[in-house]
């Protein structure tokens, strides 16, 4: 199997490729050979130790100083996949391409012409028009979004993260059957997670500094939930081009001494955030799928989020049993959301803990990777008939 991608775990810390790397050690485990076909991002002798085989087809960042993906960059590591899927057209019997950028698609598609590999297209998400150009600009975004058209018409087998994203694929490509990954279980369980509420109220907010996340939203809505508990304090993880912005809007709020901006930091501090933390704030805009909000439930801490049209971690919360979801990211609602998650306690913690162990089962990779293999079983009964 190959699966291509232009970000790699633990160089970059996005979901995406956090599902990808596990795709690949899921398949290790079951005896399979895997190369993970991304950008080179290190030393030529220097890769990553990996149970499977990297393969950097190509160098050079894919985001602008806006966390925005280039164009440039999108046509160069398409460009960088079809030659390499060219030259090892025969070398695989399944190759997963990741629809974004879109382009991967049609790189690999073309390539594999002629091959008996069986094609996954992996859709993280699906924008309408608007979005795209929203995100893109008016020219760029429409270009995207005749693109993604397309492109949904390739693949052998479709796959999705959640239910939102296999409705709209449905809507462009009727009859579409994708498997729907299950993910809950990238995240390890803690058999030392504590339902003891922590003795300071802290949230916390974990993930690129990027406008769709919609860190500015927070320091209105901590000093709204401040007036309900003046001792609650703001902790963030993470960097990008909104960190000094969202710092400047602490400061002017007079909430300088409640914000405290964290950087990166590593798997292990990341946990540790997690389980001393009241609630996990994500007012992001757009989430494929928020895994965020299940490594927060590792530890027993709720999440907030905020109902929206591309944001599918809504589709994680059970309001009142791990989490709420706020209506939208004014400062009333999401302050009241936060302060409905500190003050649950205890009880919100236990519950928490329990949607965790019940949807780790339920929505497992492992069980994805089944169904997988079991497609492809048919994929290879239909192609020799």
């Amino acid at each position: 199997m190959a699966i291509a991608y232009d970000c790699f775990f633990p160089t970059n810390g996005g979901g995406g490729e956090r599902v990808y790397r596990s795709i690949a050690e899921n398949l290790v485990a079951r005896g399979s050979h895997v190369t993970y076909v991304t950008r080179g991002q290190w030393p030529a002798d220097g890769a990553p130790p990996a149970s499977f085989d990297i393969a950097g087809v190509w160098r050079g960042e894919v985001y602008d100083a806006y966390g925005v993906r280039t164009p440039k960059s999108a046509i160069a590591f398409a460009a960088a996949l079809f030659r390499h899927f060219v030259r090892h057209r025969r070398a695989y019997d399944i190759v997963l391409v990741a629809a974004l950028p879109v382009l991967n698609v049609f790189a690999v598609r073309l390539a594999l012409i002629g091959s008996p590999a069986m094609l996954v297209v992996d859709w993280l998400e699906v924008w309408p028009w608007r979005k795209w150009r929203g995100y893109a600009g008016r020219v760029t975004g429409t270009v995207a979004a005749a693109l993604q058209w397309l492109a949904l018409r390739f693949g052998d087998v479709l796959t999705v993260n959640s239910t939102f994203t296999l409705e709209r694929v449905r809507r462009y490509r009727r009859g579409a059957d994708p498997v729907v990954l299950g993910l809950v279980d990238l995240v390890g369980s803690d058999p030392n997670a504590s339902v003891d509420a922590p003795r300071h109220p802290t949230a916390f907010f974990a993930g690129r500094h990027i406008p769709d996340k919609r860190l500015d939203r927070l320091p209105a809505a901590l000093d709204v939930a401040r007036r309900t508990i003046p001792s609650l304090v703001l902790r963030v993880a993470g960097s990008g081009p909104e960190t000094e912005r969202v710092r400047e809007a602490a400061r002017e709020a007079g909430l300088s001494d409640a914000f405290a901006f964290l950087g990166r930091i590593d798997d292990v501090s990341l946990r540790r955030e997690f389980a001393s933390s009241s609630v996990l704030v994500n007012p992001s805009a757009r989430e494929g799928f928020g895994l965020v909000v299940a490594e927060a439930a590792a530890e027993g801490t709720p999440s907030v989020v905020v109902a929206g049209a591309d944001n599918a971690a809504a589709e994680l919360i059970e309001p009142g049993v791990n989490g709420f979801v706020a209506p939208d990211a004014s400062p009333e609602a999401l302050g009241a959301a936060i302060v409905a998650a500190v003050e649950g306690g205890t009880a919100l913690r236990r519950s928490t803990l329990a949607w965790f162990a019940r949807e780790r089962e339920h929505r497992s990779l492992n069980g994805s990777v089944e169904t997988l293999l079991l497609r492809y079983a048919s994929f290879g009964t239909r192609s020799k008939a």
